[in-house]
């Protein structure tokens, strides 16, 4: 269910993508870093591979400390076949860069690669063939490919068969693909529904973008591994638990959110027990009175607080 504030977002319009200056290169691999110079070079090494040059990259340091900065005009002093831009910013977290990202972003579609993953040698060749039958149809938001633990084997499993275009949330919670996915999206679309952010906060789930997006368009499915993704210690991934107590009123706002658009009486069961664990987190007043249904919060705040001592509470 699109909120009031989507539906004002959808009135301004996505640009039709005939109707914008489109620059050189189709896709902008974007790429956001903190401390990753030791990993970096096997992303690069993977471009330097594909079949198709039909993309930038472009990398936003997230204030790194290491050595990115000059590993990256390392790469940029090779005579690669695609241009490299770099762009250092105070560190604000993976949402801020990727904000960044599209602000400086010229090309029509944005593939966000973490800097530990890479690509499949004909990934970008196969996200060109899928997105060119469809770049001028209207509900189309962009395409999406399988990560994969290596380049055979998919995450999990393969998208459902039949299945060509769908959202992201009922890929996730209607078709059961609940594994990460390579994500390519119309870079207008993501300058319309930018990230946000709790002031003195760092992170905010992808899902918080793409779920608005899911409101007004759907994505294009390939059965295709585009991204290797490598989960390491000191990622997102396997911090979830600790990034959220870390980003409690972020975690709010997404929750909130989840709660709107959920179509099932679980989902909004779940994500009102959810919402209340990022209340408790972070000592918000009011979690019960504020949410979008306050009788459903009351019943879920002793589940929510069940979480906060056990899944959320502070390893150490």
């Amino acid at each position: 269910m699109a909120t009031t504030e989507d539906k004002h977002r959808k009135k301004q319009g996505a640009a039709d993508p005939e109707s914008k200056p489109i620059s050189q290169e189709t896709v902008c691999v974007f790429t956001p870093a903190y401390n990753r110079a030791y990993c970096l070079s096997d992303l690069f090494e993977s471009l330097k591979a594909q079949t198709s040059f039909d993309f930038c990259w472009l990398i936003v340091d997230d204030g790194s400390t290491d050595n990115t900065e000059e590993l990256v005009r390392s790469f940029q002093a090779e005579n690669t076949p695609f241009p490299i831009q770099y762009i250092k910013q105070e560190n604000g977290g993976k949402a801020r860069a990727h904000n960044t990202g599209v602000e400086h972003c010229s090309n029509e579609l944005f593939f966000c690669v973490d800097s530990d993953d890479y690509l499949t040698p004909h990934a970008i060749e196969s996200i060109l063939e899928a997105w060119q039958p469809v770049r001028c149809d209207p509900d189309i938001a962009g395409v999406i490919g399988l990560d994969g633990k290596d380049e055979s084997t998919p995450l999990t499993k393969l998208f459902p068969e039949g299945l060509e275009r769908t959202t992201r949330w009922d890929l996730y919670f209607k078709h059961g693909h609940n594994s990460d996915v390579a994500s390519v999206y119309r870079t207008d679309l993501l300058r319309i529904f930018p990230f946000e952010v709790a002031e003195g906060e760092k992170f905010m789930a992808e899902t918080f973008v793409y779920y608005q997006i899911d409101q007004f368009f759907k994505m294009l499915l390939v059965n295709e591994i585009w991204i290797v993704a490598v989960y390491r210690d000191d990622g997102y991934t396997s911090n979830v638990r600790k990034v959220t107590r870390q980003n409690p009123r972020s975690y709010i706002m997404h929750k909130r959110r989840m709660i709107e658009y959920s179509d099932t009486f679980f989902l909004v069961s779940a994500n009102t027990t959810l919402y209340l664990v990022g209340c408790i987190l972070a000592n918000a007043k009011g979690g019960i009175k504020n949410a979008p249904y306050p009788a459903l919060a009351a019943l879920a705040y002793l589940p929510a607080r069940l979480l906060c001592v056990t899944v959320y509470r502070d390893r150490g």
